[in-house]
């Protein structure tokens, strides 16, 4: 729970929000190329992501508040994702590859604006604060990674799903893209 707090400092919470009238909170997923130990893997992931290689990009979930903050430092979202604690490891990826668990950590960031590539709106949140359900839903969240079985993918199909209650939603996008 102490790890939820920490994730909390700095980011908006009610009393420090005020009502823009915009509806509800907008969802939207985006990728990223998956983060590996500096040389030929970190050339093999951007590579990889750049070739629109799906099953070797990193997801995450992005809320962009239907309220914004009181103070002057402005954002645009506000970025959930799940992965392992030292992405950049090579004995941590040598691990996850083998299908062992690793440490995994929750991430949550501001951001100054959405990505303009490779991020898709999904729909609003059916709650009135979706960084509240957040919170809570990352308060439940396993954080012993496996690839393929509990990892990036999995973290924001769920959180995805709770947030607008639809389903496989990197099914769909997937889907999407390869059209």
């Amino acid at each position: 729970m102490n790890s939820l707090k920490k994730m909390a400092t700095g980011l908006p919470s009610n009393p420090t929000l005020t009502a823009s009238g915009r509806g509800r909170d907008e969802i939207y997923v985006a990728t990223t190329a998956l983060r590996a130990s500096k040389g030929p893997a970190q050339i093999l992931m951007s590579a990889a992501y750049s070739l629109n290689l799906w099953h070797l990009q990193h997801f995450m979930l992005i809320i962009k508040p239907s309220i914004t903050p009181t103070s002057p430092s402005t954002f645009q979202g506000i970025v959930f994702d799940f992965q392992p604690q030292d992405p950049e490891n090579i004995y941590v990826a040598l691990a996850a590859l083998t299908g062992r668990p690793i440490p995994g950590t929750i991430l949550v960031r501001k951001i100054s604006k959405l990505p303009k590539k490779r991020c898709w709106y999904i729909g609003q949140s059916k709650f009135p604060n979706a960084v509240e359900a957040a919170y809570t839903f990352n308060s439940t969240w396993e954080t012993d990674l496996r690839i393929g079985d509990h990892d990036c993918r999995h973290y924001t199909n769920g959180l995805a799903e709770m947030l607008t209650g639809e389903k496989n939603i990197l099914g769909h996008l997937q889907q999407g893209t390869n059209r």
